[in-house]
C-alpha cells in the first residue's frame, strides 16, 4: 500500500483540497451558530451572577432584622428601667438620691431614642434593600426571557446540523490522515492565520482565491501542471487550478 510520501503532486494537492472543503463545511455550520452559544453563556453567567447578588441581598436582609429586632429588645429594656426608676423616685429619702436616679432615666431616654434612631435607620436600608432586590428579580426575568430565545435559536441550528456536523468532523480527522504531513503542518498553521479559515484556494479570474491579488501568467502555467505545490506569493494559501477544484469533491459517506 502506497504511504503519503509516494503520492504525486496532484494526489498531494487532492488531498489536501478535499480537507479545505470538508473544513469549510465545518465553518459554515460554525458561522450559521454564529456567536449564539457564547451569547447563552454569556446570559448564563449573568444570571448566576444575579442570582449571586440575590443571595447576598437575602442575607443582608436578614442580617438587618436581626439588628433591628436586637435593637428594639435594647429600646424596651431601656424602657422598663425608666418604668422601675420612676417607681424608685417616689421612695427616695434625698435630693441626690433623686438626683442620681433622674439621671440614670436621662440616660435611659438617650439609649431609647438612640436604639429608635438605630431601627429607623435600618428600616430605611431595608426599604431600598427590597427595592434592589425587586429590580434584580426583575432583571433576572429580563435576561431569563432573552436567554430562553436564543436557547431555542440554538437549539434549532444545533437540531438540523448536528448530522451533518458530526458526519464532516469524522471526515476531516479521516482527510487529514491522507494529507502529506509537511503540508499538513504549512494547512493547518495557514488556516489558522485568517478568519475564514481559507489555506487552499483556487484560481478565479487570474487571481488569488483568498486575496484576490492578480498571479502572473507563467504561475498560473505552473499550478495547473502540477508538478509542485505553490503558494501565494502575497497571502501564503496554497494554489490550485480551477480544474482541480472543480472535479475535487467531498465524498458522499
Amino acid at each position: 500500500m502506497a504511504t503519503v510520501k509516494d503520492f504525486s503532486v496532484e494526489e498531494k494537492l487532492t488531498a489536501v483540497l478535499t480537507l479545505q472543503k470538508i473544513d469549510s463545511k465545518i465553518d459554515e455550520i460554525k458561522t450559521l451558530k454564529g456567536e449564539l452559544p457564547m451569547e447563552v453563556k454569556d446570559l448564563e453567567d449573568e444570571i448566576e451572577g444575579l442570582q449571586t447578588r440575590i443571595n447576598n441581598m437575602d442575607a443582608e436582609e436578614s442580617s438587618i432584622n436581626t439588628f433591628i429586632a436586637t435593637k428594639t429588645d435594647a429600646k424596651k429594656e431601656a424602657q422598663a428601667l425608666i418604668k422601675k426608676y420612676e417607681k424608685q423616685q417616689d421612695n427616695v429619702k434625698n435630693n441626690r438620691e433623686f438626683e442620681a436616679i433622674n439621671k440614670e432615666i436621662e440616660m435611659q431616654e438617650l439609649e431609647v431614642k438612640l436604639n429608635e434612631k438605630h431601627i429607623k435607620d435600618a428600616s430605611f436600608e431595608l426599604k431600598d434593600r427590597a427595592h434592589a432586590r425587586l429590580k434584580t428579580d426583575e432583571k433576572i426575568k429580563e435576561v431569563e426571557a432573552a436567554l430562553k430565545v436564543k436557547r431555542t435559536e440554538l437549539e434549532k441550528i444545533i437540531a438540523e446540523t448536528e448530522k451533518e456536523e458530526k458526519t464532516l468532523l469524522a471526515k476531516s480527522v479521516s482527510a487529514k490522515e491522507k494529507v502529506d504531513p509537511r503540508l499538513l503542518t504549512a494547512y493547518e498553521r495557514i488556516r489558522g492565520s485568517y478568519r475564514n479559515g481559507l489555506a487552499v484556494v483556487p484560481i478565479m479570474r487570474d487571481s488569488c482565491g483568498g486575496c484576490f491579488n492578480v498571479i502572473p501568467p507563467q504561475r498560473q502555467s505552473e499550478i495547473r501542471q502540477h508538478k509542485k505545490i505553490i503558494a501565494c506569493e502575497h497571502c501564503g494559501r496554497i494554489l490550485v487550478d480551477i480544474d482541480l477544484n472543480d472535479k475535487t469533491n467531498i465524498k458522499e459517506k
